[in-house]
């Protein structure tokens, strides 16, 4: 489990039964986002996380995502490699839900790459 220096938060239990089986930390980041979708393959935005952990992010964007879609997502992320170079988070995963400006997305696989001259550029 990765661990930011905040707590988690209690996820909501619907019908005695939890879904989630990793805890989400209230992680607030500038992000950006593209569909992997040869049909939505135009289909790209912007917006901030609310919430993230090992298997999910949740995001507020002004676009509404179609759920079951793939979608690739450029995160900038708090730490530093070696304190001195920026790193983003590059997550690509399946839409869950998406509505009233909040998407969420199941993360299928990710990896971290340095920020660089391109920003967040994905």
């Amino acid at each position: 489990m990765m661990h930011f220096g905040t707590e988690p938060i209690q996820p909501a239990i619907r019908d005695g039964a939890e879904r989630r089986t990793s805890d989400r930390f209230p992680i607030e980041r500038e992000m950006r986002f593209k569909m992997l979708s040869k049909r939505l393959a135009d289909e790209a935005g912007s917006g901030m996380t609310v919430n993230m952990s090992s298997g999910g992010v949740l995001f507020q964007t002004d676009k509404t995502l179609i759920p079951g879609k793939r979608v690739e997502m450029a995160i900038s992320w708090p730490a530093q490699l070696d304190n001195r170079c920026a790193l983003k988070l590059i997550a690509r995963g399946r839409v869950v839900r998406s509505e009233s400006g909040m998407t969420a997305v199941e993360i299928q696989q990710y990896e971290f790459r340095t920020l660089g001259a391109h920003g967040l550029a994905i």
